[in-house]
């Protein structure tokens, strides 16, 4: 029977890569997407389910479209939401509200994901998308630090109390990726300045180049996958070495 897989923000950048190598793989995969539009490029391979992935009525629906067009094995949080904020600058209620508006987004995924597998009795594998960041925190991305480090230990304790019930939990760590979105900053700026953001990414990573979204496609479709089926409650940095080497990019 063929695997289906629901992927959280599907549309672009590291959610478009991590869909279209399970779709190569033969999978049948259901994305959770606020903009509909931003699946044109599937064709119609993908089922699609337009709203926001932190409600827990659109997580439903996506699992049962998941459970309909396949046995449904496994579950990807990568939906994110980025806005900085500075403590000092911004009331407390709202930094909370910016950390929440990601941490939500995982939450109910892990929350559907998990009661289903629970129901089926079958168990599965659970990918949440964390970030460089969560270990070692950017200047002014205090909201997307502490979430994506909230979700690093969501992951762990799901890792710890559904272990036994054949539900995986795993996270993947990005460090910096070329998506549509980084390409868009890097057209904002002029072109020296552009050159000098490529030079320190290149810096910051020992592998000198950010990662492609395939490369962090790869890892996630190891942990969903029965070759990791040992793997719990890990997260796996896949940043070529950026963590590793522990630079900050704003020393200079």
């Amino acid at each position: 029977m063929t695997l289906s897989y629901v992927v959280t923000g599907g549309g672009r950048g590291i959610g478009r890569a991590i869909v279209e190598r399970l779709l190569g793989r033969g999978h049948a995969v259901v994305v959770v997407e606020r903009d509909g539009q931003a699946l044109s490029w599937a064709g119609g391979q993908v089922t699609v389910v337009v709203g926001d992935a932190g409600s827990e009525q659109i997580t439903d629906q996506a699992a049962d479209r998941a459970q309909e067009i396949g046995s449904f094995a496994g579950w990807v949080n990568n939906a994110a939401v980025f806005q900085d904020a500075s403590l000092d600058s911004t009331e407390a209620d709202r930094v909370l509200e910016l950390i929440n508006a990601n941490l939500r987004l995982t939450l109910a995924g892990c929350r559907t994901a998990v009661r289903r597998f629970l129901a089926s009795g079958t168990g599965g594998a659970i990918v949440n998308i964390s970030s460089h960041q969560a270990q070692r925190a950017v200047s002014g991305a205090l909201p997307y630090s502490t979430a994506k480090a909230a979700i690093e230990g969501l992951t762990r304790a799901l890792a710890v109390e559904y272990g036994r019930h054949g539900i995986r939990v795993n996270a993947v760590a990005p460090g910096s990726v070329v998506t549509e979105r980084f390409a868009d900053y890097l057209a904002s700026l002029t072109p020296e300045a552009a050159q000098l953001v490529e030079r320190d990414i290149a810096t910051l990573h020992p592998l000198g180049r950010a990662a492609t979204g395939d490369d962090i496609a790869a890892a996630v479709e190891y942990l969903l996958s029965m070759d990791s089926a040992f793997v719990n409650g890990a997260t796996l940095p896949v940043d070529g070495g950026r963590a590793a080497l522990g630079l900050d990019p704003e020393a200079r």
